[in-house]
């Protein structure tokens, strides 16, 4: 039986974080993800899914998933190198390649654990990340786990990563890999990749960057932040399960050697079990379906320009940028919760995000665009947003 000392120690944490207002809650959607999905039996406007390209509930990645199980089976019951691998993992791996112009890449569970498993095997002792103050969290972690010497730049500061790689190569680093972001995903700006490109040259970096909220829509064809900087980079992971279908599932794509050691030494891909069929069915279709997608990716960027011209107009606080990520600034966690609620009352879904997700004075609501959105959509949540403002007295 566990010890009750222990469980009442849990249970005072609880208390506490319901105190300070830091409680997350989770709601039940019955049925699919949609620009509109139902949740306690009311129809809610969806504005906090990742499903940039409404692809989430596409028929078409639907029909792939079934026939990918029906050829294919439900699941692998283990990991790739034992009887994991199905000639469809291949095919999706070097598809993912070829779309994002990498020599091949290697698929995981989540890009979480991409991740998590990148730079054990390919950094030592004898060198160094150089890592963004605000990379996500999976990125933090995955340094941790590696012996590289660890330094850090204030966000898409370039004098300070100036700074740092030079500090690096003074203590006589081997090599030295930057590691960013390629949009921070709760301010929704881009990381400066123009100017990390050059410094990684000057300085002889690898630069390594995390594309998830960018792949499928940032840049010609989406091919992401690299492809929108006009630069090219060592190592990039991502997602299938936001732009790309909103499953499951990551990737690390880069040259031939690092994706063949990679193979052999991450500890998440080689005990993890393979990434189902349907979900590698559907993410073929997907990137399919991405590849010939500029009506969607023209769609979800005039949705994103509607939407903060109409946020600004009530006069809220946004953080500029050009990515459909568009937060709005409140500053205080209960207040954001309180907007929340408001918002819920009037049929529109949002998230509050509080510490410690973002800094103690950074509370917001982090609205997101999709393409599946149309203009009275935006209407109404423009509408909602504005009399739930001033019931909070978020605005006058």
């Amino acid at each position: 039986m566990t010890d009750t000392r222990f469980l009442n120690h849990l249970r005072d944490t609880l208390t506490g974080i319901e105190a300070d207002g830091l409680m997350k809650r989770e709601r039940l959607i019955e049925g699919g993800q949609g620009a509109r999905v139902r949740v306690a039996g009311r129809e809610m406007l969806n504005l906090c899914a990742n499903n940039y390209l409404g692809l989430a509930d596409d028929p078409r990645l639907v029909a792939a998933a079934k026939s990918a199980m029906d050829s294919h089976g439900y699941g692998m019951a283990s990991v790739r190198f034992i009887c994991g691998t199905q000639d469809l993992h291949r095919q999706l791996e070097q598809r993912i390649a070829g779309f994002l112009g990498m020599e091949d890449s290697i698929l995981f569970a989540a890009c979480f654990d991409a991740n998590g498993g990148l730079f054990e095997p390919l950094l030592g002792e004898a060198d160094a990340i150089v890592s963004d103050s605000l990379n996500h969290a999976s990125i933090i972690d995955g340094v941790r786990l590696c012996k590289a010497k660890r330094y850090r730049f204030a966000n898409n500061d370039m004098v300070d990563l100036e700074v740092q790689l030079a500090t690096a190569v003074k203590d006589g680093a081997r090599f030295i890999m930057i590691a960013t972001d390629g949009v921070f995903s709760m301010d929704g700006t881009l990381a400066n990749l123009g100017a990390i490109a050059a410094l990684a040259e000057k300085y002889g970096a690898l630069t390594m960057v995390d594309d998830c909220h960018a792949t499928g829509f940032m840049g010609p064809q989406g091919r992401g932040t690299p492809a929108h900087a006009g630069v090219k980079v060592d190592v990039l992971t991502g997602t299938l399960g936001k732009a790309l279908g909103g499953a499951l599932g990551g990737y690390i794509a880069g040259p031939q050697p690092m994706i063949d050691l990679l193979r052999q030494r991450a500890r998440p891909y080689l005990f993890s079990n393979a990434l189902p069929p349907a979900v590698v069915g559907a993410a073929l279709a997907a990137l399919d379906i991405v590849e010939g997608a500029d009506d969607l990716r023209a769609r979800l960027f005039h949705n994103a320009a509607y939407w903060r011209a109409g946020l600004e107009a009530a006069g809220f606080r946004l953080l500029p940028g050009e990515h459909p990520i568009i937060p709005v600034m409140l500053g205080d966690a209960p207040l954001a919760q309180a907007f929340a609620r408001a918002l819920d009352a009037r049929g529109v879904m949002v998230s509050a995000f509080f510490y410690p997700v973002v800094p103690h004075s950074g509370a917001r609501i982090r609205t997101q665009m999709n393409a599946a959105l149309t203009t009275d959509d935006l209407d109404f949540a423009l509408a909602a947003f504005e009399a739930a403002g001033k019931e909070v007295r978020a605005i006058r």
